[in-house]
Order: C-alpha cells, then structure tokens, then sequence
C-alpha cells in the first residue's frame, strides 16, 4: 500500500476493506483542505490574534509557512460550512474529527478560536490537528482524536522534517512551540509526542530513525515526571 501510494496506483482490496480505504483517502483530502484552510485565516484580518501570539513567540513567517500553522476562527460552523462547499459531507468531516455533531443534529466545528498546528506524517500526509487557545480557557491545547488516518500514539510531531536532518539523534520535547522554537534556531531533529505521554510505540517509531535521543521537557514537576517515564 505505501509503494503504491508513491506511484500513484491502488491496491485492489477486498469490498470492506475498500470501502474503508476510500474513506480514509477522504478523511486525509479533508484534513489537507482543513489545514489550506486555516493557514489562510492565519494570514488574513480575522487571523490577526494568532499571528500576533505566534510572532509574539518569536516565530518568522518564513517558520510559520514551513510548519502549514493556522488559526481557527470564532465562528462554529466556519470550516464546516468551507468544506461543504468542496463537496465533503458532514458526516466524513465528523469521521476527520474536524467536527463533531451538535445537539441540533448539525455538524459543527471542532476547533475554534486557536492557533492551529497541522501534524504530517512521513508522507507528507496531514493527519490531524493540535489547536491552542489564546487565553486561559481549558483544555490549554485540543487535539484531533483517534481517526482512521491516525493514531496519536504511533505519529510524532515534525518527525517527517526530523529525519531528514542527518545523523542519528533526536531531541524529545513536550510541545509543538518547543519543537518549532528549535527548528528555527537550527536543531532540526526535534520531535515531540502528540498529545499523550510518550509510550512505548513512539520510542519503537523513534528507534528507526535514532540511536541517540536527547530529552528537552520542562523543568516543571510534570516535566520531570515526563522525563522519567521517557527514560
């Protein structure tokens, strides 16, 4: 199934397993329309409160194209009312968990009001989304659930720019803005879990492309506790 997504062909598949295949594929056209989506609010008037937050953090816009990061408006029908109109139903965006039906029936939007990271797999697929919030409501960071294009437990944050950086050794943070701070300033094999504590899984993803990893957590007891579990 990989080599024949690099070519461009599809794998004849039993019906039930085709059915879902063709899903998936949807699920995976959503999520790269949701992500062309935000990284336009992003750069628009109505994106200005996530652009501030992220330049306020340091970031180059040449950093903020790079990593496809985005805001999602105020609004909880924006993006689904955007992907209705390419011809996606509400039920695939609810089955992308970039909505979620609402007590009217309706689908409505996921995430609202944050500043958007899209998380890429190694082939260049967007697979879902971390959102933060710009003040102090909770939850501080949103992400994307469990769909059929991914699983948070088997994905790391940036890996697919991390392994091509050379050598054999990844730096293990705990956040999306601690990786992309360091792949600014030139550490770019940094990763970070997505999420979720760091699991055996992602130590197994991380085995293939490291013989050496360094961990970057914060010096917080949280931090700490994370650190010691990593090791």
């Amino acid at each position: 199934r990989f080599l024949a997504q690099r070519a461009g062909l599809t794998v004849p598949e039993e019906q039930v397993d085709d059915s879902m295949s063709r899903l998936r594929t949807r699920v995976l056209e959503i999520n790269r329309e949701t992500a062309r989506f935000y990284h336009s609010v992003l750069l628009s008037p109505e994106g200005k409160p996530g652009l501030d937050y992220l330049t306020g953090r340091g970031l180059t816009m040449k950093t903020i194209r790079h990593f496809g990061l985005g805001f999602s408006p105020a609004g909880r029908f924006s993006l689904v009312d955007h992907l209705r109109k390419k011809g996606y139903t509400e039920q695939e965006l609810i089955q992308a968990n970039v909505a979620f039906q609402s007590r009217s029936g309706r689908a409505m939007d996921r995430f609202y009001s944050r500043v958007m990271f899209p998380i890429i797999d190694l082939r260049g697929n967007v697979i879902a989304f971390g959102g933060r919030v710009l003040d102090d409501s909770k939850p501080k960071y949103l992400n994307t659930a469990d769909t059929l294009a991914f699983k948070k437990t088997n994905n790391l944050f940036a890996l697919n720019f991390a392994k091509s950086s050379g050598g054999k050794q990844l730096i293990l943070c705990e956040g999306y803005m601690d990786v992309i701070a360091l792949h600014q300033a030139g550490f770019t094999n940094a990763v970070a879990a997505l999420g979720t504590s760091f699991t055996a899984e992602h130590a197994r993803l991380i085995a293939r492309y490291a013989e050496e990893v360094i961990l970057v957590f914060d010096a917080d007891s949280a931090g700490q506790k994370g650190t010691q579990r990593a090791i």
